[in-house]
């Protein structure tokens, strides 16, 4: 049985993006994630303006005259989390850690999920796959996700996100739409990008802290490497420092967003310094237009 303190953090979490989708994106999800098929409904007499190309001939001929086959857009999704639980993402300096606001966009991205009646999974993974949970509907499942997003321990602290998508490819037999959240602080992922995203219609979402673009003014800071463990000085007070620092990072991020498009993927860009909510809804308007165009 989970801890009381436990039990009121997943109903924090549970109530804050329950009515966030309710609020703020009502509507926003559902314009955009509209399934992607048609199904066989039913037979039905030809009526004027129907299509000759959906006549059922052979209804018609049992019959003795037209009959239409009538089809409706599958409706039902599946949503696949991916989450990145590397050591990097447990780092934060201003607003959250990062870890806690990927937990939070995954538990938007649920709740919008299962009030569209779509299935959520979950795929939790460091230098390794460190839980999946295999896609379902309802609200139960929903707090599932959000225990396992909130309080999972992973095993692993480095970043494979190689591994991630062929995971996922080999657990997904068909097309989802599946979020990547993580900080991408890792290499040579761009070929498994663009082969999951002919599969899949996979969303990058990306999360950076201030501090991992720009240093502050302030004298000797020790630092660690949250995913190799190597620890360092570095005088901040050193101008030609913190611009070397900054050009550095600029021209990684441009890196990563480059890989992003030549791959197709489309991309959020999430700070841990700023609310994610315009963010989201910038993609799902961006989205929306695509999809009408």
């Amino acid at each position: 049985m989970l801890p009381k303190e436990i039990i009121k953090k997943i109903r924090r979490i549970e109530i804050k993006t329950s009515h966030m989708v309710s609020d703020v994106f009502a509507g926003q999800y559902h314009s955009v994630f509209k399934g992607r098929g048609i199904e066989f409904d039913e037979v039905r007499e030809y009526q004027p303006g129907d299509e000759i190309r959906s006549i059922d001939w052979n209804v018609t001929a049992r019959m003795g005259h037209p009959f239409v086959k009538k089809f409706v857009e599958e409706r039902q999704l599946t949503v696949m989390l991916l989450m990145d639980a590397s050591g990097s993402s447990f780092f934060g300096t201003k607003g959250q850690l990062k870890s806690e606001l990927a937990a939070e966009l995954c538990s938007v991205l649920a709740y919008s999920a299962i009030k569209n009646n779509d299935r959520v999974g979950l795929i939790i993974f460091s230098d390794r796959i460190e839980k999946f949970i295999p896609p379902r509907k309802g609200s139960r499942h929903v707090l599932r996700v959000i225990r396992e997003v909130l309080f999972h321990k992973p095993q692993g602290i480095k970043t494979d996100i190689r591994c991630a998508l062929d995971y996922l490819n080999n657990v997904t037999r068909k097309k989802t739409v599946s979020f990547l959240i993580s900080d991408f602080f890792d290499c040579e992922f761009k070929k498994q990008l663009s082969i999951t995203n002919k599969r899949h219609d996979l969303i990058a979402v990306t999360l950076t802290d201030p501090r991992e673009k720009a240093l502050p003014e302030k004298g000797i800071i020790r630092f660690e490497d949250a995913e190799t463990r190597e620890v360092f000085l570095v005088d901040a007070a050193n101008m030609s420092l913190r611009e070397a620092f900054a050009e550095k990072s600029a021209k990684i991020l441009a890196r990563r967003e480059q890989v992003f498009k030549q791959a197709g993927v489309d991309v959020i860009n999430i700070r841990t310094d700023a609310p994610y909510e315009k963010e989201l809804i910038r993609f799902f308007r961006k989205r929306e237009k695509k999809r009408k165009r």
